[in-house]
């Protein structure tokens, strides 16, 4: 049964067996884990537009990716805000401008980033599929209605809804801000080491068990916190 290995930034991922999956996918600058570990470029890569707003903490994983390519780059929006006012509304138009797909796109083909097809929705296009996903569950409902669900959750959901595809495997993943790359400067802005988006993130993956995906981890973290099974076989990348 092909199996689709979903990465994520984590220092040290425990990876699944070699031979055990079929494709890898990525989120945001993951693609620097898949080629430090000898992965294959990933069929696909998810990454937020966030990574392109010109903060430190978003330049820390954008440097990540120079030289690095994927097959389809979805872009995963950031929900707009509140633009009112003369000054919020220019100060959010510069802001905004960083973050759509056409300056991302630029911006990333300036350090040398490839890939072969992309694929941009709307945020609501995203937050739906997991929602299907999830089976409609409330608390999913209620808790990505005050934080979206992270970009790993969505390459995820985007390998679990692919028919190519009969498991996903996730590793590289914790949730928290911690990355392969480097130290991310969130962690001392925030003066905090999870993230915000984990608590949705545990809800979102213990509502694709409950209902019936197929879904496993070779992560402890992940099984012990959201409850995802444990695929055998496992071993630190290290």
């Amino acid at each position: 049964m092909p199996t689709l290995l979903v990465l994520g930034s984590k220092p040290s991922p425990t990876l699944p067996p070699p031979g055990s999956y079929a494709a890898v996918a990525c989120a945001n600058a993951s693609g620097f884990s898949a080629r430090t570990h000898g992965l294959p470029d990933p069929d696909y890569t998810v990454m937020t537009a966030v990574l392109t707003s010109g903060k430190a903490s978003d330049n820390h994983s954008l440097r990540a990716l120079a030289g690095l390519r994927t097959g389809r780059l979805f872009i995963y929006p950031r929900p707009q805000g509140d633009r009112s006012g003369l000054l919020g509304s220019w100060r959010a138009r510069v802001k905004g401008w960083r973050m759509t797909p056409t300056w991302m796109k630029h911006q990333l083909r300036r350090i040398g980033y490839r890939w072969d097809e992309s694929v941009v929705h709307p945020t609501g296009w995203y937050r739906d599929l997991i929602l299907r996903l999830a089976g409609d569950d409330a608390t999913v409902h209620d808790i990505a209605a005050r934080k979206l669900p992270s970009t790993g959750m969505v390459a995820v959901a985007l390998g679990l809804a692919d028919p190519r595809f009969d498991c996903v495997v996730m590793a590289g993943f914790d949730f928290t801000l911690t990355h392969a790359y480097g130290t991310n400067p969130l962690i001392a802005d925030r003066a905090e080491l999870t993230s915000k988006h984990a608590d949705t993130d545990v809800a979102v993956l213990a509502a694709f068990i409950a209902s019936g995906r197929k879904l496993v981890t070779s992560e402890p973290a992940v099984h012990e916190r959201a409850g995802v099974p444990m695929i055998e076989g496992t071993v630190p990348a290290g």
